[in-house]
């Protein structure tokens, strides 16, 4: 392997080998093999190509335009937050194309091999009520088609039929969960193409059917015109929250990646551009539905119902399916599958780690994640990055400031080796994350209580979660470096940073 990770794959060992505990190893999560190394640029852009086009990115703009900026400060704010967010994606993706290893194992060097279970259940949970906001949506869309094909029409609220059609999109994904993470590659691969096809088909039909793409973006001009610079702090962090669930598990990913230059090309190249180009078209279709049916329509769901041709009502729920599809077995599946084999490696292979995130996915009623902008953005999105954040800095800080991008591979699979710390937990990354997250705690607390209906005034502590992810994040940077540097662990545990 070359020091900067643009050669082979690390070597790897087997079960067998007597420096792995099986308490801390399993063929999901030792180093991938060279023969695996596979992953090209494009894969990587196609890969975030399939994860962006879905549902939420579609209408990511609508809650910023609802609470009072026009379409251009919307897509601006989009495209801002996913380059923010792409740096420490960039930063954790090194190790796993470097070392070839998973999410969980990365963080055993800086959590501890015991204490990395708090980070990887941390980013599991939140993907759990990820997969279940996915799935109903995906659901939703089949449901749509069995409407239109039967010339029914589409009922107010949540019915039996929204139900029905989430438990067979739950069986769907379920079963690219069994098939495994091939299967995730060759779904990417040849759904990004059709997907962007798709938006771009959308984009068309608004075009054709208004005055223009001017009209289209006139017509979605708020009601009321509220304050950019109060909006902005707030809807930043819910968009990088959007994707903090991958700024921490890319390691999942780029522990495939032919070469570091892949990973990085392929992802700047695939995240940031499609997230913006999705959040226009969402704006200027739904824009054109403002000027056709006389209101505004942001769910692509509701959109294609209205559609009279049932073969185009097909195709078109067809590429929805697909791209949730593509978004959530690979955003919500592969880094909760690790994260949970993690936990007990001897006794939950990735599969079972999958089938576990789908059945938590349910429990966690994601109709009500989903029930109004408000608990969307700023309880759901700026919530958990208020949680995420400080764990990724974390992860930067020990790799790139702590350890100077060296791991010992065998030591992460070994419960009395470098990373053991005390017990097998590095309690300075705990205190770290405590008081990272600790600023944003009354806010969600307040944030919570209004999305309920409270009316509240807000004060100093609001504005602080406003900034969650990036108060976090800086909090627990700073604290872990001083901890590692003042307190440092005993000789023995820190065979990692030569």
């Amino acid at each position: 392997m070359s020091a900067d990770g643009e050669g082979s794959a690390a070597p790897y060992r087997t079960a067998t080998h007597p420096q792995h505990d099986p308490r801390l190893f399993n063929e999901d999560l030792a180093p991938t093999d060279a023969s695996k190394r596979t992953w090209t640029w494009l894969h990587f852009a196609s890969l975030w190509v399939g994860m962006v086009v879905c549902v939420p990115s579609y209408n990511i703009a609508a809650g910023m335009i609802d609470q009072g900026m026009n379409w251009w400060q919307a897509c601006l704010l989009v495209f801002l937050g996913n380059v923010v967010v792409l740096l420490p994606i960039l930063l954790n993706a090194h190790a796993g194309a470097k070392y070839g290893i998973p999410f969980p194992v990365f963080a055993r060097a800086s959590f501890g091999v015991w204490g990395a279970n708090v980070a990887a259940l941390a980013r599991a949970v939140v993907a759990c009520g990820w997969f279940g906001i996915q799935t109903w949506l995906g659901g939703a869309s089949l449901y749509a088609l069995y409407v239109v094909l039967t010339g029914g029409r589409a009922p107010e609220g949540i019915t039996t039929g929204h139900f029905v059609g989430f438990a067979v999109f739950w069986a769907v994904n379920v079963y690219f969960v069994v098939r495994g993470t091939d299967s995730i590659k060759f779904l990417e691969t040849w759904a990004a193409p059709f997907l962007i096809a798709s938006c771009l088909a959308l984009l068309l039909w608004g075009v054709t059917h208004t005055n223009g793409l001017s009209a289209m973006l006139a017509a979605t001009a708020p009601r009321s015109r509220g304050s950019f610079a109060a909006l902005f702090w707030p809807n930043l962090t819910a968009m990088v929250g959007f994707w903090a669930t991958l700024a921490i598990n890319i390691p999942d990913f780029t522990r495939f990646a032919r070469s570091q230059r892949d990973q990085v090309l392929g992802q700047a190249v695939g995240l940031p551009g499609t997230m913006v180009l999705l959040a226009f078209v969402g704006v200027a279709v739904t824009g054109a539905t403002i000027i056709l049916f006389g209101r505004a329509i942001w769910n692509p769901t509701d959109l294609i119902a209205r559609f009279g041709s049932p073969i185009v009502v097909a195709i078109a729920t067809f590429a929805l399916a697909i791209a949730t599809l593509s978004t959530n077995i690979a955003a919500n599946v592969v880094g909760p599958a690790n994260d949970f084999a993690n936990v007990a490696p001897k006794y939950i292979s990735y599969r079972a780690g999958g089938l576990l995130t789908a059945v938590i996915g349910v429990l966690m009623m994601p109709w009500k994640l989903l029930a109004s902008s408000a608990s969307y953005v700023f309880t759901w999105l700026v919530g958990y990055s208020a949680l995420l954040g400080p764990i990724g800095a974390i992860l930067i800080a020990d790799y790139f400031v702590i350890r100077r991008q060296t791991l010992e591979v065998d030591e992460l699979y070994r419960a009395d080796g470098a990373y053991s710390y005390t017990r097998g937990v590095n309690w300075r990354a705990l205190v770290a994350t405590v008081l990272g997250v600790a600023p944003s705690v009354k806010g969600f607390g307040r944030a919570l209580a209004r999305s309920s209906g409270a009316t509240i005034a807000r004060d100093f502590w609001d504005k602080l979660y406003d900034a969650a992810w990036f108060v976090g994040f800086g909090t627990a940077a700073v604290v872990y470096i001083v901890l590692m540097w003042v307190l440092p662990p005993a000789k023995h545990t820190a065979r990692g940073n030569k």
